[in-house]
């Protein structure tokens, strides 16, 4: 029976595991969708209407939508909150910090969502708007906004995957500590 539970907890333990990669891997291609985007505007020059990122070169209709914006969003919210139980502290003060950051990176898409949908665009501007884009151009606020989650997360998955102590540690269960001696 033991052997049964075992076997359980390591596959448990690879998938939760492999689902972190694949989030992070999520998360870092559009991260540096970002970074290509803003080398085409501060390297080669190109307006910021034809700077568009990798997959923008290829389906620019797709990377202009807000509802795409709004979706990639949400999946990253409800991928940091789902994954959230897997992480204690230090790792999962990083982890928080990544969900706290993106839940307000969220609220900014919901609300340029709901600007692009009803055509009646905050503060009068001509095209949708989140708040902090009123004072941080719209390019730069979301290279600095998907910076931050990314960097975030990338610190607590890597102390989380590694341990406390730098060796890796079991997923989804409290790391192991030795057991402080009595004293007499």
């Amino acid at each position: 029976m033991e052997s049964v539970t075992r076997d359980s907890s390591r596959a448990i333990r690879t998938s939760a595991e492999g689902t972190l990669y694949v989030f992070l891997g999520i998360v870092l291609l559009h991260w540096a969708e970002h970074v290509v985007q803003a080398v085409q505007i501060y390297v080669l020059d190109w307006p910021k209407t034809e700077a568009l990122g990798l997959l923008g070169l290829a389906v620019p209709g797709l990377v202009r939508s807000e509802w795409l914006h709004w979706g990639y969003n949400l999946a990253v919210f409800a991928g940091l909150w789902l994954l959230m139980p897997g992480f204690e502290r230090p790792a999962g003060r990083w982890w928080k910090a990544a969900l706290l950051v993106q839940g307000w990176h969220f609220t900014e898409h919901g609300l340029l969502l709901f600007q692009a949908v009803t055509a009646v665009h905050l503060l009068g501007v001509d095209v949708p708007t989140s708040v902090l884009q009123l004072v941080v151009p719209r390019v730069e606020l979301h290279l600095f906004y998907n910076g931050i989650v990314t960097a975030l997360l990338l610190v607590g998955a890597v102390m989380r995957l590694r341990g406390e102590r730098g060796r890796r540690s079991s997923w989804w269960r409290r790391p192991v500590r030795a057991a402080e001696p009595t004293r007499s």
